[in-house]
């Protein structure tokens, strides 16, 4: 509108000049012509104002310290301008937010400053320098003077006044002084019960924020923060209720106390109301699998609330329960279902959220929501639409997912590629839960694929193809397939490499694997070097596997001797003089080529890399061979501490499709696999089986120890994974003493103890025992001895500390007959049954302590240490009578196999009848008995 008025008011000015000129045509020219010439500038105006009206602007953009420190003069003159004074300080508030460091010089400048603007009355200026002085951080000495100007406005006649003062001198005196409370301490008090609300909830943020430096003399206070929780004002209540926890938190009985008296009496404002219910679930939750129904009623009373936020928020809690039954969420479910449609866009957010977490647990109980939410995937704010799309495709049925992907093509296109990662991971939680829709999901993925997008984006969808591609084997051809159409115009030269090792992996064991070389070959021809290099290793891995392609193969590779890079050319005359002699059985290091490309190293690369730099140094007349390699302690528990972290973020990733126990055994097994090659257990040999994780301490006691055995052929490695959790203690010679006389068939051999266990950083202990006959079963008692050192968890810990030597009483450790055996199972279970015979068959009978069929048959599967055939153990959970087949391999390469008949006899009584067969008879006895 100002434009088309300026342009107005020019255009009757021009008209207004020519008829005073009676219309002379020179001076109508130059008017036209001038009028032109503001007609342009307008546009340029104008389309500038439409190109900057996105960006963001700030006034102290270009804003310079030294400019705004000469400004703070004025704050000594005589006539002050308030006005200035704001601009000015608002100023120094944006400089302090952006990072920007002042010296103490300044800082002292500028608080002298401030403290004269205090004797102003202007109200602005006044809550400004509040925020000014809490932000400025005075040192001690300023802070006295911080005191005494405050203290006279904690007793001024102006609440906000006092209400500010309370709050800026109780962040500083937290943040510098903390003994300085005493001071203040009966100006707190009183305001805790003033009649301003304001007020009051000023001393209860100043309280919280003193209860960590200066606990006792805010505990003080209980009295008077009960009054203020009995206010009628929302936030001195909610501010009150959170005070009084922060006082008695480390005392549980009074916390119950005061949250089944608060469980009683509805309190008046939400955020209390809230607030309470976090409680209440952090009661729970500590109250372990005895969960208070009182508490549990008032969740579900909670839902009932008038506030939104109040609902959401016992929902919410409702549903984080741990071990929370199906049973138990459908109300929380209900309430939630109801804000999917609701008109505000937080409310639809917040429980789409909450359901998609949910879903990873219970996916069962999200789907009478389905309906619901499949309205929102069109919602105009694409963050609900996303979650309600991951939530539909872990919830959704086997028959619904054409239609879903149909609603989720249009949607792609129209989302960030951050939202598109989510859903692309949430695509590959259904592909494994339906596996037999992988056509129709990596179908949707490739096309995708294809389109435009970051690396990000690009690599969620190669991830989730590869994930696919190794849980479901119908979709390794499809999904090879579409991987090297991607790599024709691929971009991105880490994705072109990882592809190109899959394919080099798993393209010979394909069914036509010939198709793959064109694809591959292309790589060598158009790529940049990484990718050539990655290429010709591809092709190399063709050639060994298969030897009607290895002529062929050998052709291509000799065309890369003269590649320009120095890696192809090394890695093609590499692979040609390995495929050469091949048929001639040449071999390099003693090694074949296949087992040079196509089995993993034996060690890890860091300790092959180590012991190269060992030989080099100090070399001998015998060559280095893969089996002189060894990895110290040190290197096996980072080595360890990564695979922890992976194997977590893997299980994240993949979601409740993943299977869950895979990853449990692997840490063990992978363990097991590099203890062998520890200097102290290089004599042990091949690692026969590993057991479970079994905790000796108790979650969150002062040191927490967890042990998992691995048996060798004569000799068993305990293996204890030590956790400090005391800030205040550094532990060093950490080993964990065995008392063997129970259990006359072990020997200590050796102990390898943990060097150092600082606080939160977990580390390892060794005991290698020798078994001298049998098999040794019993109860080890265990103790945790160490030299303990007092260190500062502010300051660190003293190399000048000696330390002293302590102990701590662990729990017994048993060695059981499922440690000396191995899980295997049997594809045709009958067969193998009847293969081995009655000869050695051992029939008992037991009457088992269990309230159902299923816990009774998980506790004797672990009993005995053996695996499920047939898929015998999958059964529901009321049923009555069960035939579980069972499989492993005895310590010695023995089969064994058993039959157990369960029949629930009562409610807390399960029958069993357990035949067991093996080729010894002994063996059998010993397994029959191990029930016992």
């Amino acid at each position: 509108f100002f434009w088309a008025a300026l342009w107005d008011k020019c255009r009757l000015r021009s008209a207004a000049m020519a008829m005073a000129t009676g219309g002379s045509s020179d001076l109508t020219a130059q008017g036209a012509q001038w009028l032109q010439g503001a007609k342009e500038a307008v546009m340029q105006m104008t389309k500038g104002e439409k190109k900057d009206e996105d960006e963001s602007y700030s006034p102290f953009q270009s804003l310079q310290k030294a400019a705004v420190l000469q400004e703070c003069r004025c704050f000594n003159d005589r006539e002050i301008n308030p006005r200035k004074c704001i601009s000015i300080l608002t100023k120094i508030l944006w400089l302090l937010a952006q990072g920007e460091k002042l010296t103490a010089l300044e800082t002292t400048e500028i608080f002298f400053g401030v403290t004269k603007l205090l004797m102003h009355k202007d109200q602005q200026l006044r809550r400004l320098l509040y925020l000014v002085l809490k932000e400025l951080k005075p040192s001690p000495e300023e802070v006295i003077i911080v005191c005494a100007t405050l203290t006279k406005d904690m007793n001024s006649k102006v609440d906000l006044n006092r209400a500010n003062a309370l709050r800026v001198l109780g962040a500083i005196i937290a943040r510098t002084d903390p003994t300085m409370l005493a001071q203040i301490e009966r100006h707190l008090k009183q305001a805790l019960v003033d009649k301003n609300c304001f007020v009051a909830a000023s001393a209860l943020v100043s309280g919280i924020h003193l209860m960590h430096v200066n606990p006792e003399v805010v505990r003080r206070w209980v009295n008077e923060v009960q009054t203020a929780l009995a206010s009628d004002n929302p936030s001195v209540q909610y501010h009150a209720l959170a005070l009084l926890h922060q006082i008695k938190r480390q005392d549980r009985l009074a916390v119950s106390k005061v949250v089944a008296s608060l469980t009683r009496t509805p309190l008046k404002s939400p955020l209390a109301h809230c607030l309470l219910i976090r409680f209440a679930k952090a009661m729970m939750e500590d109250g372990g699998s005895e969960r208070d129904r009182a508490l549990f009623d008032f969740l579900e009373a909670s839902l009932r609330h008038r506030s939104d936020m109040v609902i959401y928020e016992a929902a919410t809690a409702i549903c984080s329960l741990t071990s929370v039954a199906q049973r138990e969420l459908s109300p929380s479910i209900t309430v939630l279902q109801l804000f999917l449609c609701s008109p505000k866009p937080a409310c639809r957010f917040s429980a789409v959220r909450t359901l998609n977490k949910i879903a990873m647990a219970h996916p069962m109980a999200v789907t009478p929501c389905n309906m619901d939410m499949e309205g929102l995937i069109n919602d105009s704010n694409r963050s609900i639409a996303t979650l309600a799309i991951t939530t539909l495709l872990k919830t959704g049925s086997e028959s619904g997912v054409e239609r879903l992907m149909k609603q989720i093509t249009s949607f792609m296109s129209e989302i960030a590629d951050d939202f598109k990662i989510v859903v692309v991971d949430a695509i590959r939680a259904m592909c494994l839960k339906f596996p037999q829709k992988h056509r129709l999901l990596m179908t949707f993925l490739a096309n995708v694929l294809r389109e435009e997008g970051g690396f990000q984006y690009k690599k969620a969808i190669v991830d989730t193809l590869l994930s696919i591609i190794a849980r479901v084997p119908e979709a390794k051809e499809a999904g090879l397939s579409h991987l090297c159409e991607f790599i024709e115009d691929c971009e991105f030269t880490l994705l072109s490499t990882q592809i190109l090792y899959l394919l080099g992996v798993e393209g010979p064991s394909t069914q036509e694997p010939s198709k793959y070389i064109r694809f591959i070959y292309n790589r060598v021809v158009l790529e940049n070097a990484t990718v050539r290099a990655s290429a010709v290793s591809a092709l190399a891995k063709f050639g060994i596997s298969i030897a009607y392609l290895r002529p062929s193969i050998t052709v291509l590779l000799q065309r890369c001797l003269y590649d320009n890079d120095d890696e192809v050319r090394d890695r093609a005359i590499f692979f040609v003089t390995l495929l050469t002699g091949i048929d001639s059985g040449a071999t390099l290091a003693g090694k074949s080529a296949q087992s040079l490309l196509l089995e993993p190293l034996p060690v890890p690369l860091a300790a092959l890399e180590a012991s190269c730099r060992e030989y080099l140094a100090a070399p001998t007349e015998r060559p280095l061979s893969i089996d002189d390699v060894t990895i110290d302690a040190e290197m096996l528990a980072k080595m360890q501490k990564e695979a922890t972290s992976k194997a977590a973020a893997a299980s994240e990733d993949a979601g409740p499709a993943a299977d869950a126990p895979a990853p449990a055994m692997a840490a063990p097994a992978e363990e097991a696999d590099l203890l062998s090659r520890m200097p102290e257990f290089v004599h042990v040999g091949a690692r026969f089986t590993s057991s479970k994780r079994v905790p000796l301490s108790e979650v969150g006691t002062e040191y927490e120890v967890v042990c998992t055995k691995h048996l060798y052929a004569s000799h068993l490695i305990l293996a204890f994974q030590l956790n400090n959790t005391l800030e205040d203690q550094l532990l060093s010679s950490v080993t964990v003493a065995l008392d063997l006389a129970a259990v006359p068939g072990l020997a200590l051999e050796t102990h390898v103890p943990c060097a150092s266990l600082p606080f939160g950083q977990p580390g390892t202990a060794y005991a290698c025992l020798r078994r001298l006959e049998g098999v040794p079963v019993g109860t080890i008692p265990c103790t945790l001895k160490f030299v303990v050192k007092d260190v500062d968890p502010a300051t660190g810990p003293t190399d000048d500390e000696p330390g002293y030597e302590d102990e701590y009483q662990l729990e017994e450790l048993e060695v059981c007959a499922a440690d000396f055996m191995k899980r295997v199972a049997v594809l045709d279970f009958r067969a193998a049954w009847e293969s081995v015979g009655n000869g050695c068959e051992v029939v008992e009978t037991f009457s088992l302590s269990y309230n159902s069929i299923r816990q009774a048959m998980e506790a004797v599967i672990d009993f005995l240490g053996m695996s499920p055939c047939e898929n015998s153990a999958a059964a529901p959970d009321d049923v009555t009578k069960l035939t579980v087949l069972l499989s492993g391999v005895f310590l010695g390469g023995m089969q064994v196999f058993a039959i157990v008949n369960l029949r629930a006899d009562s409610n807390r009584a399960v029958g069993m009848r357990l035949t067991v067969r093996s080729s010894d008879m002994t063996v059998s006895q010993f397994v029959a008995s191990s029930v016992a």
